[in-house]
C-alpha cells in the first residue's frame, strides 16, 4: 500500500509510521529464504484487545476448575463446570460440536495424550494426573489453554513428568523472541525433555489462534533452532508440548475417534499457554 495511506491494521496511523518498516523487514527475510507470516496471521490492535478478553474468560474457567477438581468427581462433572461457567459469563465452549466433538472441554487422564472426552463413568482417583484443556469463544474471538492437575498425592513419576513439562513450557517461552523462529521454541522444549528422558509427541502440536479455533502456523516441538516461521509482532499462537514417558507414538480410540493414547501405556503430560508476539517480547495471554 502507499506510504501515506492509513495503515491496513486500523491503528489510524499512516502506513509509513505504522507497519511499513516491519513489512519491509519481513520481505527481506522472505527473500533470504525464511518462512514469514502473511498479514492475515498478524492481529490488529482491535483484534488483540478483543482476543485478550476471550483469554481472560478462558483463564477464569480454568481457575474455576482448579477450585473444584478433586478425587471422586467424574470428568463429566468437569465438563459441566466448564460449560456452565463459560455460558454464564457470555462465552461459548469452543470444543462443543467442533468437528463433532461432543463435549465442552477435553479431559485427558494419565496415559491419554489429548482429546479425552468427559464421561460420567470416568471418576478421578487419588494419584491421577489429568490435563484439562479449555477453549473459549467470546464475542466471536477464540482462546485456548490447558493445565495439568495432580489429584491428591501422586507418584514420583507422575510428579516428575508434570514438573518437567512445566519446565519445558517455561524454557520455550524464554527462547521465544520477536524476529526469532518457531524452531527456537521447539529446540528449547525438545532438548530439555530429552535431557530428562522424555519423548515429545511429533504429529500433534500448537497452532495459531484468535480469529479461528485453529489457524496457521502449526507449532512443532521437534524442529531445529532457527527453523520454521519467523516470529513477527502481531502473531498469536499456542505453546503446548506433549511429553510422554516412553515412545512419542500414539493411537486414537477406535470407538470415539478422538481420544489419543500413548502407544505403550506410559504417562503423558501437556501444558498449554496462548501467546502474543509483541515488538519487545512474548506476552502470555492465558498463564
Amino acid at each position: 500500500m502507499e506510504r501515506n495511506e492509513l495503515c491496513w491494521c486500523g491503528s489510524g496511523k499512516k502506513y509509513k509510521r505504522c507497519h511499513m518498516a516491519m513489512e519491509e523487514k519481513m520481505e527481506q527475510l522472505r527473500e533470504a529464504g525464511h518462512i514469514v507470516p502473511g498479514r492475515e496471521l498478524l492481529k490488529t490492535p482491535a483484534q488483540i484487545e478483543a482476543i485478550k478478553k476471550s483469554a481472560e474468560l478462558n483463564t477464569a474457567v480454568l481457575d474455576h476448575v482448579a477450585k473444584h477438581i478433586h478425587a471422586g468427581i467424574s470428568t463429566e462433572d468437569i465438563d459441566v463446570l466448564v460449560h456452565d461457567f463459560t455460558v454464564s459469563h457470555g462465552g461459548i465452549p469452543a470444543p462443543l460440536g467442533y468437528e463433532g466433538f461432543p463435549k465442552s472441554v477435553c479431559t485427558s487422564l494419565n496415559n491419554e495424550i489429548c482429546h479425552g472426552i468427559p464421561d460420567k463413568n470416568i471418576i478421578l482417583q487419588e494419584g491421577d494426573i489429568i490435563n484439562v484443556d479449555v477453549s473459549t469463544i467470546l464475542d466471536g474471538y477464540f482462546s485456548d489453554a490447558s493445565r495439568m492437575f495432580k489429584i491428591g498425592t501422586v507418584s514420583e513419576r507422575a510428579e516428575r513428568i508434570v514438573r518437567v513439562t512445566e519446565e519445558c513450557v517455561e524454557l520455550g517461552l524464554k527462547a521465544a523472541k520477536p524476529w526469532g523462529h518457531l524452531g527456537d521454541i521447539a529446540d528449547a522444549i525438545y532438548t530439555h525433555a530429552q535431557k530428562n528422558g522424555y519423548s515429545v509427541v511429533e504429529d500433534i502440536g500448537g497452532h495459531g489462534i484468535g480469529l479461528e479455533f485453529h489457524e496457521e502456523p502449526f507449532v512443532s516441538y521437534v524442529t531445529p533452532k532457527g527453523s520454521e516461521m519467523v516470529l513477527v509482532p502481531g502473531m498469536m499462537f499456542t505453546i503446548e508440548p506433549m511429553l510422554n514417558e516412553g515412545s512419542p507414538d500414539f493411537f486414537v480410540d477406535e470407538d470415539n475417534d478422538w481420544t489419543v493414547y500413548t502407544i505403550d501405556d506410559g504417562l503423558s503430560a501437556q501444558i498449554e499457554y496462548m501467546v502474543l508476539v509483541t515488538e519487545t517480547g512474548i506476552e502470555v495471554l492465558t498463564k
